[in-house]
């Protein structure tokens, strides 16, 4: 147990009032969860303001708050502590409750639109099998050390990251790997961490619902690099048009890597196959069992990462070989009578883009291509006919359907789609809004060396309608239609 001055000792206190010398038995923002001894700190949320519920913590016992605002009638036997910016000094006093676990670990964190949760995941791998004991952190799942527990973020809560890296020091870990999103770089849910590293993969339309605009969009994750310290790495994507402006006041060594522009960590497709890729990474050829450019420059940047953090490049690469796809992520199903399904947690614009063009590459002279994909209920619905129209242009077949309606009618979802959708392009378009009725059309329209892309969900394994998670697995629905053929 800290004391309340050690847990602050860095933190810029503009009023107090009460005993600095209290024990602080753990530090909550929900009131909740706050137990005897608790420091509460009260956030002015987007959607509800901490500072109402400071009369529920004081009942639940907390010791200390710590907040923007002090009540009119405060109570005189806590100690009460006013600060400027709650979210931004709530990653200090959280770190420090935990013994600064950040400073005391090998910490990379992995932003972008898409292949934060690949990227992450392989490196973990990587680094458990050279005989680094690791840690995670990601939207599939936390692993600490070859241990698994389910994800909830895709970066927690600054409470929680601390919470879990001390978790990593106490069994041992050297290295972790996380996924960073741009809400929780905007939200402050990543201030006080100490970084050594940081890999940028790309940027494209998404989450425009939060940030409003892509200019707002890129600021998020420019932040990032730009608060990573000078002695860490900086690892860009060359061949993304938004890398250098995320890298402009970066105090960081930058490092790039990619296929198309000169880079550190350059790399080259030499054979694609439905079954993986041969590549070219540094001085060796390598065969991945990964299909697609998309995955290949997730590659690249694992190799990259391993390299600056001190692997050696051979061990790097023999590791590399190895690996095998995250779940959800261009993950292939084969059915008995020749039809191939391809399941993938592709939900923007640019990843169904990715995806599509990676299976017009590989499928044969007269296979067709039937798309089964929906967008996400109650975020952002700018990408809903920008998919549709990739969808359409790019299959023989396209089907539109629900994802995560959330509180949003999924007919609603559809209509926003089909507006993308001009022309003949209507006639290749169909929609089901029973999204396991829509797989089962999908399946029951292909024929032998046929390929179905079944994308959106991925590695989730539920189906979430009016606040509620209903279990669905489209890799579960694929195999019992193929089992049923």
């Amino acid at each position: 147990m800290k004391h309340l001055r050690e847990i602050l000792q860095n933190v810029q206190v503009l009023e107090s009032q009460g005993s600095f010398d209290v024990p602080v038995s753990g530090i909550e923002m929900n009131s909740q969860k706050v137990k005897e001894g608790s420091l509460f700190a009260a956030i002015q949320g987007t959607q509800v303001d901490g500072h109402k519920f400071i009369p529920d913590a004081i009942q639940s016992g907390a010791s200390a708050i710590l907040c923007e605002k002090f009540p009119d009638k405060k109570n005189e036997n806590l100690t009460w502590i006013r600060v400027e910016d709650v979210p931004a000094v709530l990653g200090e006093a959280a770190s420090a409750f935990y013994n600064h676990p950040s400073r005391q670990l090998h910490l990379t964190g992995v932003t972008g639109t898409n292949g934060k949760t690949s990227v992450a995941t392989f490196l973990y791998h990587v680094f458990e099998e050279a005989g680094y004991p690791s840690g995670l952190i990601s939207t599939i799942k936390t692993a600490v050390h070859k241990k698994d527990y389910e994800a909830t973020h895709t970066t927690p809560d600054v409470i929680t990251l601390n919470k879990l890296l001390h978790q990593m020091v106490e069994n041992g870990c050297s290295h972790v790997f996380m996924e960073v999103s741009s809400h929780a770089i905007d939200q402050k849910r990543i201030a006080g961490l100490n970084f050594r590293g940081g890999i940028f993969t790309n940027l494209t339309h998404d989450h425009l619902d939060y940030h409003k605009t892509f200019k707002n969009y890129l600021r998020a994750k420019k932040k990032f690099f730009d608060e990573l310290p000078s002695e860490a790495f900086a690892l860009i994507n060359t061949d993304d048009k938004n890398a250098r402006v995320l890298v402009q006041n970066c105090k960081s060594e930058i490092q790039t890597y990619g296929l198309k522009q000169t880079a550190d960590f350059k790399g080259r497709i030499l054979e694609r196959a439905i079954e993986g890729t041969e590549i070219k990474i540094g001085p060796e050829n390598v065969w991945v069992p990964f299909i697609g450019d998309f995955n290949i420059y997730n590659l690249l940047a694992v190799y990259a990462t391993a390299v600056l953090i001190g692997l050696d490049q051979q061990e790097a690469l023999k590791i590399i070989s190895r690996l095998q796809p995250v779940p959800g992520r261009f993950e292939t199903l084969h059915s008995g009578n020749g039809k191939v399904a391809i399941v993938d947690y592709a939900h923007t614009p640019d990843a169904l883009l990715n995806v599509l063009k990676t299976i017009q590459q590989l499928r044969k002279e007269n296979s067709r291509i039937i798309t089964v994909v929906g967008a996400g209920g109650d975020r952002d619905k700018t990408k809903r006919p920008e998919m549709a129209s990739i969808g359409a242009e790019l299959s023989n077949r396209l089907i539109l359907t629900s994802d995560n309606p959330r509180s949003e009618a999924p007919e609603e979802i559809i209509r926003d789609m089909k507006k993308g959708i001009l022309g003949e392009l209507k006639n290749r378009v169909i929609s089901i809004v029973n999204r396991k009725e829509a797989i089962r059309t999908a399946c029951l329209l292909a024929e032998k060396d046929d390929i179905i892309l079944i994308a959106g969900k991925g590695h989730e394994t539920y189906q979430e309608i009016q606040g509620v998670k209903h279990h669905f697995d489209d890799k579960e629905i694929v195999k019992e239609i193929f089992n049923e053929e």
